[in-house]
């Protein structure tokens, strides 16, 4: 079954390219040209991916991605920024955006990214009585239901994008364990490209800003230096 993917681009020669390359990987694309548009639909229809272009008329990328995580926090968000500045990359990270490309961009890289979404998504569906296996996570005060993609603390829900999500699984499955911001990439992303790290990073922060009482002293995701990261092996 096709993916529904919603590309929101002002460029006509751009979507046109992506409408036909993501077409021919099975995905049925949806094009908006302003931000006021895409954001509409991105609203009232279901769509799998948006890729969302950061300079649009009307309202920006991150006035979008911002106005989408406050009412859907899973749906993966693929950033296209022209600019080309750590800051401008780290923000819409920090808003909620999954993963960002620079234009120019290789069209077959973006489809290796589109790829290795569509795997993780696929990798969530139900699959029998794998999917009645280990379908939760007690970590402390800490509980991560993975079928309804939920994580509480305390009682309280904690608000999570899908890829901090997949974050927080991914270390929790594996207490202990120290990961590279490479092995992340690969794993998590589903890729893995030099200059990249830095996207990994920011979700780490902001995955800590969420569930760590004090992120600067975290309790949850342990910084293991010169190596990356890893999650603390806490009582159940």
């Amino acid at each position: 079954m096709g993916r529904q993917v919603l590309v929101v681009e002002d460029n006509a020669d751009i979507a046109h390219l992506l409408k036909v390359n993501l077409g021919d990987i099975a995905c049925h694309v949806e094009v908006a040209s302003d931000g006021r548009q895409g954001l509409e639909l991105a609203l009232t229809q279901e769509f799998d991916l948006i890729i969302l272009d950061l300079m649009l008329p009307h309202l920006d990328g991150i006035e979008v991605c911002r106005a989408i995580r406050k009412q859907n926090s899973f749906i993966p968000i693929l950033m296209l920024t022209a600019r080309t500045t750590e800051l401008d990359r780290v923000l819409g990270l920090e808003i909620g955006a999954d993963d960002y490309m620079t234009k120019p961009f290789s069209i077959r890289e973006l489809l290796a990214r589109v790829k290795a979404i569509i795997r993780r998504l696929d990798l969530l569906k139900p699959s029998g009585e794998q999917d009645q296996v280990s379908h939760s996570i007690q970590v402390g005060s800490m509980e991560i239901d993975i079928e309804k993609r939920k994580v509480s603390i305390n009682g309280d829900i904690i608000e999570l994008t899908a890829r901090e999500f997949d974050l927080l699984v991914h270390f929790a499955s594996h207490p202990g364990r120290v990961y590279s911001r490479p092995q992340l990439l690969d794993q998590i992303w589903g890729y893995g490209h030099d200059g990249y790290e830095h996207t990994v990073n920011s979700h780490i922060n902001r995955l800590r800003a969420k569930i760590e009482t004090d992120p600067a002293n975290p309790e949850y995701v342990l910084t293991v230096w010169g190596v990356g990261y890893k999650f603390h092996e806490l009582a159940s």
